[in-house]
């Protein structure tokens, strides 16, 4: 297999792999711009997983999971809007509290319905997101260099993978050239002159965090019934703070956030691509260190070895109303 081939492999794979994290990135841009720390991006996007995985399981159908995915998640949003916004909690506690409640919750719910020590059944490919061939794909996919490039890396992926990457310029027109986004980012650095200017904080931020849910559901959906058939126990990985890592390298901003994921997806990516291949000069690297790189990097991220970032002021302080 030549260079050209593996490099579109690996690229069509990195695809693949940042498409969850893309959509949690997003939803975690919503929350943090109106001024909510979101935590709890890991444990909403494994509800939406396990919750996916159940209905789409008994229902036949992959997209009676996804709703239900979404519904779940948005009420997970709701409950961190509650206690974070209605009664001024502390964001980053209800936010691990929700990846605590979820991760146990999961596990102890699918050993209750399936008996398969916390898993979902597999699911047939009628109840999952397949892959899409596009127009052309099949006629060109002999043509050297683009007919692979368009068979490969363009077309074949399921339909919540172009919707993730559909959803980085929506998000970018909302956040930057419409009302909401104008009073989102400014009840994001000072949530004191939208309410003096008579827009509700709270309504703001309740706003914010449905679509927050909504973009979380999604991502959760798309790890259980598209990248894999079933619902596996801790099945998201860490993936929901790697999309907080990846907000914090593209500094709240959409396109940044999605060539963070990118990143992260390629690393990824490298690391199965290298799994039992020997580098000149260096041998047969172990496993366990390539598939732990995206992992390192989100830790070097987050620790702050990116420059500076400049998180929009008013996050993570809850806002009384003066009277």
């Amino acid at each position: 297999m030549d260079f050209y081939v593996i490099a579109v492999l690996t690229l069509d794979a990195t695809v693949r792999v940042s498409a969850p994290l893309i959509l949690a990135a997003l939803a975690g841009l919503f929350s943090e711009r109106s001024g909510v720390v979101d935590i709890s991006l890991e444990g909403k996007m494994l509800a939406g997983a396990f919750t996916a995985a159940c209905v789409a399981y008994l229902a036949n159908s992959a997209w009676m999971g996804l709703a239900a995915a979404i519904v779940v998640s948005w009420s997970l949003a709701m409950l961190h809007g509650f206690a974070c916004i209605t009664h001024r909690g502390n964001q980053v506690v209800s936010g691990v509290a929700i990846n605590i409640l979820v991760a146990g919750l999961s596990i102890v719910l699918g050993l209750v319905w399936f008996h398969q020590g916390g898993q979902t059944p597999n699911l047939p490919n009628t109840a999952r997101f397949t892959e899409i061939v596009l127009p052309g794909a099949e006629a060109v996919k002999n043509v050297p260099v683009l007919g692979e490039l368009y068979y490969e890396l363009i077309s074949g992926h399921n339909i919540l993978v172009y919707i993730a990457f559909a959803a980085v310029p929506v998000v970018w027109w909302i956040v930057y050239r419409s009302r909401f986004g104008l009073r989102l980012r400014a009840v994001g650095e000072n949530p004191k002159a939208v309410d003096t200017a008579g827009i509700s904080v709270a309504w703001l931020r309740y706003r914010a965090l449905m679509l927050n849910g909504v973009l979380c559901g999604m991502a959760g959906a798309y790890i259980s019934t598209a990248q894999n058939a079933q619902f596996v126990r801790d099945m998201t990985a860490g993936q929901g703070y790697m999309a907080l890592a990846a907000l914090i390298f593209g500094k709240w901003r959409p396109v940044p956030v999605m060539f963070a994921c990118l990143l992260f997806g390629f690393l990824d990516a490298v690391a199965v691509r290298l799994q039992g291949v020997e580098v000149p000069g260096i041998g047969v690297v172990p496993v366990q260190l390539i598939e732990s790189l995206p992992y390192i990097l989100t830790v070097v991220l987050l620790a702050g070895f990116i420059g500076k970032a400049i998180a929009p002021k008013a996050i993570g302080e809850p806002y009384t109303k003066e009277r």
